[in-house]
């Protein structure tokens, strides 16, 4: 027998368990001139040592065993490695335990004693290329919903498949199960009420209120009744009894945008508000308890209004457990384009216009234009260009009048080439707590990198990055690495183990570790 023969056990590892040394040694010589390496393990609590060291593609393992049975390890390993072929050597006497494994999932099939060689061979041939199919599977799963969430354009509210949004979406979707309190950080504009309400619709209290109120639009004197109600007679004008948004949001969100805004003194009843649940209504001396999520806001930089005493410090700490940073609009790639004809759809039916799509010219005004009041902006101004134009496309000179942009800002900004962002980390405010799938860089600023299994650095602005500050792990190096080989082999593993000069079952392991920590 030579080692050509059998060329799909190429690289491929084999764990043998049983308690007798002399069958396992019989096995090991059976399987000596096999292109593939071969582990022996005398017990299931040897197995599992074994395996959490090195995975292996094939486990084989004995049913009656001492301590830890044949049926029990492998419905571990089942459990901690799912890619990995499981099958029994059994007796006739077993086989009513051996089906049971079986019809549980436990296995993937059996040999039974005493073994004939070839018959094993061909055996261990079906279940590696079993392997392979599976863990290509899971590649392409994977690749897939990588595919489908790089390039979803809308997300509970959003419009936007660029890549600072995707990281976004991801967050919102990884906070919203939690009970945990949220704040949201981003410009004016940037959809920080819409991110609250994703939050809350895609939380477990979906179906309870969502409240938001606006700091910055209720005078001083009346937020405190704005939140926690007030009784008739506590201040002149109070006529009757008014709940506040504690009393409505029980159960639910309640949302404060632009917290900053709120009076200091406010501040501190409002902490002891989300320490304890407990408040009173204004003028009522009933302590009343509810079950709110808390949801907050600000277009600052917290710990600027925490030094400018506009935002007390412990209050931001308690509110802070997960932050959410919003990018500017001009940092979204072409998102811009995307809302914008959304909105000129919405807006031309509105309006009763019809207006088929937007000037070439025109769009790279949108996608060069900073837009500093960010998607709200951008909004208005198309509302406002659908309403004083005709159609049936939207021009540059609509966009200009909406804009209030001079003949030569016009020009600059509709003839150069369209702006592309730079694949680089999303800030966090700076010196912020780390966030969700966030990790932290030398100087203070959190930072999160995405990158695709394209990526070769060419698509990188570097006038936009300081290359000192993207250092990553040799293991995310290692995965870039693998991940861009095999999509130029065209999603063949074995030929792109090939290129990389390792074995097929290293790739494959590889990848049923990233699916396993994924």
């Amino acid at each position: 027998m030579t080692t050509h023969i059998h060329p799909n056990l190429e690289g491929a590892t084999v764990l043998f368990v049983d308690d007798e040394p002399q069958i396992l040694r019989a096995l090991e010589r059976g399987m000596a001139t096999l292109p593939c390496q071969i582990m022996l393990a005398e017990s299931g609590e040897q197995a599992l040592e074994i395996m959490s060291q090195q995975p292996a593609d094939i486990i084989i393992s004995d049913m009656r065993m001492p301590g830890m049975s044949g049926d029990e390890l492998l419905s571990r390993i089942a459990e901690d490695y799912p890619e990995t072929v499981r099958m029994v050597l059994t007796g006739y006497a077993e086989m009513s335990s051996v089906l049971k494994a079986v019809n549980e999932g436990h296995i993937w099939g059996y040999m039974s004693k005493p073994w004939n060689e070839e018959q094993l061979i061909i055996s261990l041939e079906q279940a590696i290329y079993t392997q392979r199919i599976l863990a290509e599977y899971s590649l392409l799963r994977r690749n897939m919903e990588s595919y489908e969430r790089q390039f979803r354009e809308r997300f509970e509210g959003f419009i936007g498949s660029s890549v600072a949004m995707e990281f976004v979406y991801k967050s919102i979707e990884q906070c919203a199960p939690s009970h945990a309190s949220v704040f949201i950080t981003g410009p004016t504009g940037s959809g920080k009420e819409v991110t609250a309400a994703a939050i809350h619709n895609l939380s477990p209290r979906k179906n309870k209120p969502f409240l938001a109120i606006n700091c910055a639009a209720i005078p001083h004197e009346l937020m405190e009744s704005e939140i926690f109600g007030h009784i008739k007679g506590a201040f002149s004008g109070a006529i009757s009894n008014r709940q506040g948004a504690a009393s409505l949001a029980h159960g639910g969100t309640l949302f404060l945008d632009e917290l900053g805004e709120m009076d200091i003194s406010l501040q501190a009843k409002l902490l002891r508000f989300i320490q304890t649940g407990c408040f009173q209504k204004v003028g009522s001396e009933k302590v009343e308890k509810v079950d709110i999520r808390f949801i907050a806001a600000t277009n600052r930089d917290p710990l600027d209004a925490i030094q400018d005493k506009q935002l007390r410090e412990d209050l931001y700490y308690r509110l802070n457990v997960i932050s959410i940073h919003l990018p500017p609009l001009c940092e979204r790639d072409k998102d811009a384009l995307l809302i914008a004809r959304n909105n000129l759809d919405k807006y031309s039916t509105q309006e009763g216009k019809v207006f088929i799509g937007i000037e070439e010219n025109a769009e790279n005004l949108i996608v060069n234009y900073p837009w500093p009041g960010n998607v709200r902006q951008l909004i208005n101004t198309i509302h406002s260009a659908v309403i004083m134009s005709e159609g049936p496309l939207l021009s540059l000179q609509a966009l200009g009048f909406a804009l209030k942009l001079s003949n030569e800002e016009l020009q600059q900004y509709s003839k150069r080439p369209l702006r592309k962002a730079p694949i680089q980390p999303i800030s966090q405010p700076t010196n912020s707590p780390p966030s969700l799938s966030a990790e932290s860089s030398s100087n203070g600023n959190t930072h999160d990198v995405t990158l695709n299994s394209n990526f070769d650095g060419s698509n990188l602005d570097k006038s936009c990055i300081d290359r000192s500050n993207i250092i990553l792990p040799l293991a995310e190096v290692e995965k870039i690495a693998i991940e861009r080989a095999i999509s130029l082999c065209d999603g063949n593993v074995v030929k792109a183990a090939g290129e990389l000069k390792v074995s097929p079952s290293t790739l494959y392991r590889k990848i049923q570790n990233w699916q396993t920590t994924a």
